[in-house]
């Protein structure tokens, strides 16, 4: 039954039909299924899906925007059940998106995860300036940066965050992840970010290596 439920929740996020995903999610936790399971099995795997379908261009970006939207109209409902007892337990990261780049959805479906996870996540938000991301490293003393770029045209602007963490003898004591469109594992490691995926589902995974890596450095 409880299964059942997972992949209506999951057909009706990829017709995105917004509404009914509210709804069923709401049903899932009524009925006792754990927020978690509900989120990693029936709201994220969706947009591996369609990401995978616009990298082949069979569909377009209004179809990524329509699930996306009914991807959120479940994170609303699970939002409070999500964040009750977990958040920070794992530690602190600052998230945003980079200067000139006006997309939050993926740095929105990032930040759920990474609470989800048990991280306590400050978000910046979008169109973040460097010496938004210094500030808050300095006030908030993350273990993590997770910075996003959608654009071809914004892309650059990680670079920029990055040379201001190093400017302000702040880089060494975070680590930085990086994610949206864009970004490749090539750019991630050019650029010199700890790491990024190009599934959310991954995220998980990805940290757990960044973490493993840092350690055996620091020996």
């Amino acid at each position: 039954m409880e299964d059942h439920a997972i992949e209506m929740i999951v057909q009706s996020v990829l017709k995105g039909e917004a509404n009914k995903v509210r709804f069923l999610t709401e049903m899932a936790l009524s009925n006792g299924t754990d927020p978690k399971k509900i989120l990693h099995e029936g709201l994220l795997p969706p947009l591996t899906i369609i990401g995978e379908k616009l990298r082949n261009n069979e569909v377009f970006i209004a179809d990524v925007i329509i699930i996306s939207r009914a991807v959120h109209a479940g994170l609303h409902v699970l939002e409070p059940c999500l964040s009750d007892g977990e958040a920070g337990k794992r530690g602190t990261v600052v998230i945003g998106t980079v200067a000139g780049d006006l997309h939050d959805i993926g740095k929105n479906l990032v930040a759920m995860t990474l609470t989800s996870l048990g991280w306590n996540v400050v978000d910046l938000g979008i169109d973040v300036y460097p010496e938004d991301f210094v500030a808050a490293v300095k006030r908030c003393r993350p273990e993590y940066v997770a910075i996003s770029a959608m654009l071809t045209t914004t892309i650059n602007e990680i670079g920029s965050i990055l040379d201001a963490l190093e400017a302000e003898n702040l880089r060494s004591s975070v680590k930085v992840i990086i994610g949206g469109n864009p970004v490749t594992s090539d750019f991630c490691f050019t650029v010199g970010a700890d790491g990024t995926c190009g599934d959310i589902g991954e995220i998980g995974d990805m940290i757990a290596s960044v973490d493993r890596r840092k350690k055996r450095v620091s020996q």
